[in-house]
């Protein structure tokens, strides 16, 4: 039977609660959302909806880094917004980091997310 492994990584921000960024289970990583921290300072990366998002995902590139997948192995994506009007400039760095083969994904508009930000991403990937 698989075991439960957790993923830990200095790239990306550290886990403020009883969470961890990502749990290895049999070949599949469940990534916890990932919001627009600078890892190195803990604080959050100045500028708008393209800033974050990208910060964001290079957290979660580390996150995967760190537990042996990729960006290129993501199958799903759930995407948090603060405000929906912001998914053009959202989309279009995401884009960015998905171009060939993107994961399947979900878009919300959040009422609140932590530490007031714009946008959170998870996401599922399977291991390299």
């Amino acid at each position: 039977m698989a075991q439960k492994r957790v993923v830990a990584t200095d790239l990306a921000p550290k886990a403020i609660g009883p969470y961890s960024q990502a749990i290895v289970h049999g070949d599949t990583v469940y990534c916890s959302g990932q919001i627009p921290l600078d890892p190195a300072t803990g604080q959050l990366v100045e500028g708008g909806i393209a800033e974050q998002t990208a910060r964001v995902l290079e957290n979660l590139k580390a996150v995967l880094d760190a537990a042996g997948s990729s960006l290129d192995r993501v199958l799903k994506t759930t995407v948090f917004l603060k405000d929906m009007a912001e998914f053009a400039p959202m989309n279009e760095v995401y884009g960015r980091y998905f171009h060939v083969n993107p994961p399947a994904r979900a878009t919300v508009e959040a009422a609140r997310l932590p530490r007031d930000v714009r946008v959170e991403i998870e996401c599922v990937a399977a291991l390299d």
